[in-house]
């Protein structure tokens, strides 16, 4: 039999209805790759084995009544972001010791709904701030990706490194993660994985650790484009408890796949050209381009004129959020306390204690950004800078262009503890150069495995799309995907 945590989510529908192996036999498969796999890669924080079994057992009587739903029996890794009910639900982070939700977050809700298996909480960067997965509580995620003949362990992308190690290193067959401005397009690429950031209010935010409010957003990384567009038909709905959620029905995603491209217009930035750019990344977009021509797509060079302004006001407007909605963590009603002379010493240590080094910096840059005399000079003016971006992708899509294609990030994975990197925040940040116009924007972006670079490392490329058309995304995405075919890593763990 093939190896059962090598399927695919279609392969496993399949797999499934002709009865080759039970959604209890596949569970255990993906169990015991965990339990050999961890160790080494540290992609998951909890690991729920006798949830799984359980919800695996209740697929296949549901199976062999005929009530399959869409995701019956297919094991999941959550991002531990997610609330889920009476699991470590931490946001990696020192300050939710111990913390059980007593409810499901929508997303999670939905994914069980179809009949999705819970094989456990996933590493990620502390409340989801970082582009490489070392600032998590629980320590770094390490890539299941080697460069050729080096033994340097290399970071998997951020901040959702821990779903997408554990979809590449087949420790789950899919994942959620969410993207506040590029983390879970930026790991996709460092993974040779499909991630997809859906439109803002697509999935519902309710019941996901909030960072920044205007700009969080859930989605799947798979490793198929069909397989995130089946993952994310699940997981988007409308949302009574999240206001921002937008009530426009959710299409058939998976159908999209295998549609010709012929006459649509792919857009190409020249300010993405940007300065430094490697010479493999400027020829994988290149690629990218013939294969679009190939396929009978109209190659058309367009202008987004403000998007050397977005990273910096991306830089404002998310730390001034994250100072906002971090302010609930004080000790006073669950996860760590540390107690100090009275209220306020407590409040005091205990957020010392708590946050990591990269969550006190922003929540410092965001209160300083937001802080009287401050606000009209940086926040006031991020904002205005925000909707000239929206405006340009707009303006682009109103002359008929159907989707945009970029680079996903400016180079592959680079190594853990990497001096230049971690010595420099700013470095660090640059990682999000391609991928934060999007999440400014409220638009959809999806990242697909287009190559490897000349150590043999994955990278992507990605597609932006008008709102609420992922599925041309998917579409659109399949041609990559069909012409680079996929890339594994070699298994060394």
């Amino acid at each position: 039999m093939t190896d059962l945590t090598s399927l695919t989510i279609a392969e496993i529908g399949d797999g499934l209805a002709a009865k080759s192996f039970s959604a209890v036999e596949l569970t255990e498969a993906y169990l015991s790759a965990i339990e050999a796999a961890n160790d080494a890669l540290n992609a998951y924080v909890a690991v729920t084995p006798d949830k799984a079994r359980d919800m695996a057992k209740a697929s296949d009587e549901r199976l062999a009544k005929g009530e399959g739903g869409t995701l019956e029996g297919v094991p999941l890794g959550i991002k531990d972001l997610f609330a889920t009910e009476g699991v470590h639900s931490q946001a990696g982070s020192h300050i939710l010791d111990g913390f059980l939700p007593r409810y499901e977050s929508t997303v999670t809700a939905n994914l069980w709904a179809d009949g999705a298996v819970m094989l456990g909480k996933l590493n990620m960067d502390e409340f989801a701030m970082g582009s490489s997965n070392e600032t998590s509580y629980y320590g770094p995620v390490v890539s299941p990706w080697r460069a050729k003949g080096s033994n340097t362990d290399l970071v998997p992308g951020g901040s959702s490194g821990g779903s997408a190690a554990a979809v590449a290193a087949n420790l789950c067959a899919g994942a959620t993660a969410t993207d506040t401005g590029g983390s879970i397009r930026q790991p996709a690429a460092f993974t040779g994985t499909v991630g997809i950031k859906p439109t803002y209010g697509r999935c519902s935010r309710w019941g996901i650790v909030a960072f920044a409010s205007s700009l969080d957003q859930a989605g799947p990384i798979a490793r198929t484009v069909k397989d995130a567009a089946i993952m994310l038909k699940s997981m988007a709905s409308v949302d009574a408890k999240d206001s921002t959620s937008v009530d426009i029905a959710v299409p058939d995603y998976p159908a999209a796949i295998g549609e010709s491209v012929k006459g649509l217009k792919i857009g190409v930035p020249k300010e993405y050209r940007v300065e430094g750019m490697p010479e493999e990344i400027e020829k994988l977009w290149q690629q990218g381009i013939d294969w679009y021509r190939d396929a009978g797509a109209e190659i058309v060079e367009v202008s987004l004129p403000h998007t050397k302004y977005a990273l910096p006001a991306y830089y404002i407007v998310a730390p001034a959020e994250a100072s906002s909605n971090l302010a609930r963590y004080d000790g006073v009603r669950y996860g760590l306390r540390v107690d100090g002379d009275d209220i306020i010493g407590m409040y005091e240590k205990t957020r010392a204690a708590g946050f990591g080094r990269e969550v006190k910096r922003r929540i410092m840059i965001g209160t300083y950004v937001l802080s009287a005399g401050y606000y009209d000079a940086y926040y006031l003016r991020a904002q205005k800078v925000r909707t000239l971006i929206k405006r340009d992708f707009e303006d682009v899509f109103a002359a008929g262009v159907d989707a945009i294609l970029t680079p996903a990030t400016p180079s592959a994975a680079f190594g853990i503890a990497d001096q230049e990197m971690n010595s420099d925040p700013v470095k660090m940040y640059l990682n999000d150069v391609f991928t934060v116009t999007v999440n400014m924007a409220g638009l959809p972006g999806i990242s697909v495995p287009a190559g490897l670079d000349t150590k043999g490392l994955p990278l992507g490329l990605q597609l932006i799309g008008r709102p609420f058309d992922e599925a041309t995304l998917f579409k659109a995405g399949q041609v990559i995907e069909d012409a680079a075919g996929a890339f594994k890593p070699e298994r060394w763990w």
